[in-house]
């Protein structure tokens, strides 16, 4: 008889935990501000080589940039590409135009001022797949540190899986949460969307910590 993994039994007890508390706010909201804490982590920038934004930060990662770039962080962008799929390879093959979120980011940072922008090569997507492009990346260009803007409801997650990623690298990373996206720590359980992203964003930071037990 086949035996579900370990980590499955865990993972469900989160998602029905998480679902509980969210249909209580008004008894357990110490809880809930604890719980969209721990899925934010903004650590303090100094001057770096580069500013490097995440796909999923979109238009708040860009903002944020162009925020770091103003207080004299460093100059340059990176921005990540965005391997097409799903509907994106059937607007390409019927030759229509497509704007992936690497020119969308790109475009946005030129409207805020940021002209020296460049990409850095992606074949997979997620978060995971943007460590372990950036860390080969960063060899490649003698990058010595960076501040890497996320999207704030998974910045946590995403710096346990740089130190994993970067691990032997000689780059040094800062993450910093965006500011400007809709997703608020201190109140997410009071929106639907609110609701929807930090239960899944708790899901997938417990199933990290289940699954990498020995990153900080």
């Amino acid at each position: 008889m086949l035996r579900r993994p370990r980590w499955s039994a865990a993972l469900l007890a989160v998602t029905l935990a998480a679902a509980v508390v969210a249909a209580a706010p008004s008894v357990t909201q110490p809880l809930l501000r604890a719980a969209g804490r721990a899925l934010v982590l903004s650590e303090p920038a100094s001057p770096a080589d580069i500013i490097v934004i995440t796909s999923d930060s979109a238009g708040a990662g860009a903002l944020h940039a162009a925020d770091l770039v103003k207080k004299g962080i460093a100059t340059r962008v990176a921005v990540f590409t965005d391997p097409p799929s799903g509907e994106d390879l059937e607007f390409i093959r019927r030759g229509l135009p497509y704007e992936d979120t690497a020119a969308r980011q790109i475009r946005q940072l030129n409207a805020l001022g940021i002209t020296d922008v460049v990409k850095i090569p992606r074949d997979e997507a997620g978060s995971g797949g943007e460590g372990r492009s950036l860390a080969p990346w960063s060899d490649q260009h003698a990058i010595g540190s960076i501040v890497l803007v996320a999207a704030s409801d998974h910045s946590r997650r995403l710096r346990r899986v740089l130190d994993r990623d970067m691990k032997g690298h000689a780059a040094r990373v800062t993450v910093q949460a965006e500011r400007y996206s809709g997703f608020d720590p201190e109140k997410w359980w009071q929106t639907r969307s609110g609701a929807r992203i930090g239960i899944i964003e708790l899901e997938k930071l417990a199933l990290d910590v289940v699954l990498h037990p020995l990153s900080f």
